[in-house]
């Protein structure tokens, strides 16, 4: 059967933000997968901006920004809502509410919000943040509530149906394998660690005062420090970022990062790989390209 819902004008397109520089693949498939009204799959590095990206779409487009971080405990019953039943039974031996109105003890979750403001005719965008972290039944069972875009509260009966989809987007850092079920029914990219051109425009971005000199240092030592071989947790773009911050705050001489690593620690997070790239002749790397 057709949707007969009520619909919105049509978004603009998605093209980044200025503090979120976004490669042309993945700005071109955030537009398809808020045309197609499926939720967005995101996978890649860890500090590849994939959390950032449902803050940029949120801002790009001019929409709230609704977020539920998802833990090894997380049902799918949270997100849409939790009754508590606690409060209620204090209130019932202490209080002096009436708990024979069980409506105020329903919270509704992220999920639900989203359904409820979709009820009123507004979209919002939705972060199910790192979603592998859960058990793996989880993604199965938000594919009914994902479809339908409505669920009912068990305890009032009230029902609730987005008339407006929110537009989803579901990271995930691969830890575990999702069900097939699920991944048919998302658009899903991979976010590729940036090239050596964009990753200097999210750096100048972030450092807009930065000088050149420097920039192109730190990103030439960053890109040899990555390319080391046998590193269990290559640095990634966020923490390149914070790098470049540290150098600034010190005063580091762009030419000393021909030769040495300064603050390591900011860019390697795991003692083997800071034991690594001690043994590391920089001066002589800095003579090959990456």
């Amino acid at each position: 059967m057709p949707d007969s819902r009520p619909t919105t004008p049509p978004l603009p397109k998605w093209r980044g933000t200025p503090s979120y520089i976004a490669a042309d693949d993945l700005c071109a498939t955030v537009n398809v997968a808020v045309a197609l009204g499926r939720p967005l799959l995101v996978k890649g590095e860890p500090g590849t901006g994939k959390t950032l990206l449902a803050q940029a779409i949120a801002q790009g487009l001019g929409l709230e920004l609704l977020t539920w971080h998802v833990k090894s405990t997380t049902r799918a019953q949270d997100g849409l809502y939790l009754y508590d039943t606690v409060a209620r039974l204090n209130d019932s031996r202490f209080g002096d509410r009436d708990v024979r109105d069980v409506a105020q003890y329903i919270k509704l979750g992220p999920l639900g919000q989203a359904f409820e403001r979709g009820q009123r005719g507004e979209r919002v965008v939705l972060l199910i943040d790192e979603i592998d972290k859960a058990d793996l039944e989880f993604p199965n069972d938000l594919l009914h509530e994902l479809d339908a875009m409505r669920f009912v509260v068990a305890e009032t009966g009230r029902e609730i149906s987005a008339a407006v989809r929110p537009i989803v987007l579901i990271t995930s850092n691969a830890e575990k394998e999702l069900p097939d079920a699920f991944l048919r029914r998302c658009v899903f990219h991979y976010i590729e660690f940036p090239d050596e051109a964009l990753l200097g425009q999210i750096c100048r971005v972030h450092h807009p005062d930065a000088d050149e000199k420097l920039l192109a240092a730190a990103l030439r030592q960053f890109l040899r420090v990555r390319a080391l071989p046998e590193l269990r947790k290559k640095p990634s773009t966020s923490e390149l970022i914070d790098w470049v911050a540290g150098l600034r705050l010190a005063g580091i001489d762009p030419d000393k990062l021909e030769s040495a690593l300064p603050f390591a620690g900011v860019l390697l997070k795991q003692e083997r790989d800071t034991q690594r790239a001690a043994k590391v002749d920089f001066a002589k790397l800095s003579q090959r390209r990456f």
